[in-house]
């Protein structure tokens, strides 16, 4: 592993679903519409990997339509091509397909020689994963040893991400007892293959049946099941892609619902079809009687930005300072978030729209400041959404089609008549941000974002959480290299009661630092401002705008790696400072934060999940102190931890996904989230297979579980059917502790005849002190293995391998880990989140 110098970032997004990705996947009379596949602006100019995409797409449609029994196809796919490639009459611009929104990522691997195809899954059994990555050289078909056919993975990896589904093999635990006998993990059982393990010595390596470790009654180390060529059973895609003969998904009728996998562990030992069963795709479509067609595509090269603002200046935006922070942050969004080289207009509303600026190119700083007088000074009238949309279409199609451009809506007051431009805004193509400003903002807003593919952000009117300049800070392109895109280093508030000084620091790390800035507001007066960068070095030539109330110093060049100190001093007013920067190098990818929610907005008492996404490019960042900043529409915060343990909400172990379960409401409605990272190490090894270690959680809104029910079976089913039935364990002195915490409890089960082979299978329930209960936990299996006395004869090793039928998966973080200990106990650890 290598470290990288401990930083902080932040991100602001929404508690909406999809804030890391908005797919514009939809289902039409059994053909998946909507696809967009995005090329990674890094990767080098090669006109063959279109073509080896569409080859791949119309390679998978009719492997998808005969594994899910005629039911599903691939109907029509976007291609998303750089801009840096050349110019075709071929290439058209695209409308709301953006590389934030696409469904699979072509990049060059990282780190090198890493070719893994993988899909990203952060929720639950059932959830939709975020996205699909290949690399070049998979997409271009190198990569058949290792994979099999690209097409065959390419319906692996759309299972993960349409409907929720695991591996059924595990590359941790390769092998399990099953009433005493060895099994391989795999599904189907009835695949058949042999047992080897690779011993290398020197220059050269041999090929041998593996031996049994008399401890476990497990292979040794190091053996792998190989699956024979041929084959006579056809499932199971999630195991074996690979195997010709594998051509459908493991069913209810042939599922190994024994086998340690993923998949068993996350969706309670439901098949991949159950679980597809049960999806809405399923539920929405019938069996065709015919062949679908073949794929469409479209190929869409990706141009500069243009963007509108549209901005509220009624009546109401007099209220709380609403219309200074409109000015601080629509400023911050042009003097450093908007890339150079976008174009950019402006309007603004009350009863009417006025036309502030035509679309100008930001070519220069004079470009950007001219942009930041045509901010509004007054406001006066009623509010009228749809007028100031309209006016944004105008001003940008004099120049420029509004396919594909942006429009950043904010707004703080109600507007009933806001759905009648809803086919309007369907039919322009645009893509609509919107920013909903203190708690009267128009409920039916966040419709125009969910609707064109936007983001959605929210602020409240406390000043010191400085809600709205980080909602506009998160406006960066979706569709801009990453190198070029604004990442906030800071964003902090307070308010000051007396004469006080405000001492901190920011660090700046090796891989930011162009165009950094530090940006101070204040309420009332001008305070005194102190910076020194890492060398102590006092830094001057703040600019100050009394008017908007801010001050803020541009950095030239790149800013120095390491700490840099500042000092406020101020008096019974609030203050906030802010810290953007940019990417120190083209070729080295920053340190970034991400952000999602489970749901759309938050209900009591129904748990939210915050996740937080921390990559070095496609590497992990590890070990980081990670903590979500969540703000009600009233203004009031809470501190949540988010956890990268396996734990609770978290499905898997050191994969660079922090996440926790939120219940701490105060009302129901809006949200926001700030995600502060701070330390970390990023993750040399090679990328983790998705999920590999995730498990089933229970669930968050039980934070004060009273106590822990478990139950004990031989019987898999019959404990995850009729856990109530179960033999249950004597909990009387297992007290629970706080959630995420880990707790040991040893008991024997005597009342169960556990014996040399004797499968045992335990699972828990949580209640809480009002008796509300939560799911029930992964099922975790322990064998009673006796070695013998005498170590059983060797077999020959001029004997063939034996053929065994076997099964595989991904192992999980358990909820639920078991040890057994020769003194006849079992000891269980238990981790509620």
């Amino acid at each position: 592993m290598g470290s990288f110098k401990t930083s902080v970032f932040i991100l602001v997004l929404p508690l909406l679903e999809g804030a890391l990705s908005n797919s514009l996947i939809r289902l039409n009379n059994n053909g998946y519409e909507g696809i967009v596949i995005a090329i990674d602006p890094n990767v080098p100019e090669d006109e063959t990997l279109i073509q080896q995409i569409k080859d791949m797409v119309t390679q998978a449609s009719p492997f998808l339509f005969e594994a899910t029994e005629k039911r599903f196809y691939f109907k029509n796919v976007a291609i998303l091509i750089p801009e840096k490639w050349k110019k075709k009459p071929e290439y058209v611009r695209p409308k709301l397909e953006t590389y934030k929104n696409a469904d699979v990522l072509v990049a060059e691997p990282n780190p090198p020689g890493n070719d893994d195809p993988y899909t990203e899954q952060m929720g639950t059994c059932g959830e939709k994963g975020e996205r699909i990555y290949f690399t070049p050289e998979f997409i271009a078909g190198k990569k058949l040893h290792q994979y099999g056919r690209k097409e065959r993975v390419f319906v692996h990896e759309w299972a993960h991400l349409r409907w929720g589904v695991f591996n059924e093999y595990n590359n941790e635990q390769k092998f399990y007892l099953s009433k005493g006998k060895r099994e391989a993990v795999r599904c189907s059982a009835t695949i058949t293959g042999k047992t080897v393990v690779q011993v290398c010595q020197g220059g050269s390596c041999i090929t041998r049946r593996c031996k049994i470790d008399q401890v476990t009654g497990l292979y040794e180390k190091g053996c792998e099941f190989i699956p024979a060529d041929k084959q006579k059973e056809k499932a199971s895609i999630m195991f074996a892609q690979n195997v010709d003969s594998v051509v459908a998904f493991c069913s209810e009728k042939n599922h190994n619902k024994e086998a340690p996998n993923q998949q068993n562990q996350k969706c309670n030992l439901r098949s991949i079809w159950e679980v597809i069963r049960d999806s809405e795709d399923f539920k929405t479509t019938t069996p065709m009687t015919t062949q679908p067609p073949k794929p469409t595509f479209s190929l869409l090269q990706i141009t500069q930005r243009i963007v509108c603002l549209v901005l509220d200046k009624s009546g109401s935006m007099t209220l709380g300072d609403r219309l200074k922070r409109l000015n601080q942050a629509g400023k911050l969004f042009l003097l450093q978030t908007v890339e150079q080289g976008s174009w950019v207009g402006m309007v603004t509303f009350d009863n009417a729209a006025q036309v502030q600026s035509a679309l100008i190119q930001i070519n220069s700083g004079t470009d950007r400041n001219a942009l930041t007088k045509r901010l509004p000074t007054a406001a006066a009238g009623g509010t009228s959404i749809c007028t100031g949309l309209r006016s944004a279409f105008t001003v940008i199609r004099k120049k420029y089609p509004t396919d594909g451009a942006e429009i950043v809506l904010l707004t703080d007051g109600e507007d009933n008549t806001i759905s009648v431009c809803f086919n309007e805004v369907k039919q322009s193509g645009a893509i609509i941000h919107t920013v909903a400003l203190g708690p009267s903002a128009a409920k039916e807003l966040e419709e125009l974002s969910k609707m064109t593919g936007g983001l959605q952000t929210y602020a409240s009117d406390q000043a010191q959480n400085n809600g709205l300049i980080d909602a506009f800070g998160a406006l960066s392109s979706g569709n801009g290299a990453v190198s070029q895109r604004s990442i906030q280093l800071e964003s902090r508030g307070w308010t000051l009661q007396n004469t006080q000084w405000i001492n901190g620091t920011v660090i700046v790390d090796s891989t930011v630092g162009n165009d950094t800035l530090f940006l101070i507001t204040w309420t009332v007066q001008p305070p005194q401002i102190r910076l020194w960068d890492p060398s102590g070095k006092l830094q001057n030539g703040f600019l100050v705008d009394t008017h908007s109330r801010m001050a803020y110093l541009q950095i030239p060049g790149t800013a120095k790696v390491g700490v840099w100190n500042y000092s406020l001093q101020a008096s019974s007013q609030t203050l906030t400072l802010t810290v953007t920067s940019r990417a120190s190098s083209a070729t080295l990818p920053p340190v970034t934060v991400t952000s999602k929610m489970n749901k759309d907005t938050g209900k009591f008492p129904s748990p939210m999940v915050v996740y937080a996404k921390i990559h070095q490019g496609s590497l992990p960042i590890l070990g980081a102190s990670v903590t979500a900043l969540i703000e009600s529409e009233n203004g009031n915060t809470v501190t949540l931890e988010l956890l990268d343990n396996g734990a609770g909400a978290d499905a898997t172990k050191d994969d660079g996904i922090y996440s926790r379960y939120f219940t701490a409401y105060d009302t129901n409605g809006r949200y926001s989230v700030k995600v502060r990272a701070l330390g970390g190490v990023q993750t040399a090894r090679r990328r983790p297979m998705p999920q590999q270690n995730g498990a089933r959680y229970i669930p968050g809104w039980i934070e004060n579980a009273y106590k822990y029910i478990i139950g004990i079976s031989t019987n898999i089913l019959d404990l995850r059917d009729k856990f109530n039935e179960s033999v249950q364990v004597n909990t009387t002195d297992l007290i629970p502790q706080e959630a995420s915490a880990k707790e040991v409890f040893v008991f024997k089960p005597e009342s169960i005849a556990f014996e040399n082979g004797t499968d045992l299978y335990i699972a828990v329930q949580a209640v809480d002190k009002v008796n509300l209960m939560s799911e029930i936990s992964n099922i975790a299996r322990v064998s009673l293995f006796i070695p013998a006395q005498t170590p059983p004869e060797t077999p020959s090793p001029s004997l063939p391998c034996p053929d065994i039928n076997v099964n595989s998966t991904i192992p999980g973080i358990h909820i639920l880990k078991i040890m057994w200990k020769w003194l006849g106990e079992l000891q269980l650890s238990v981790a509620l989140g």
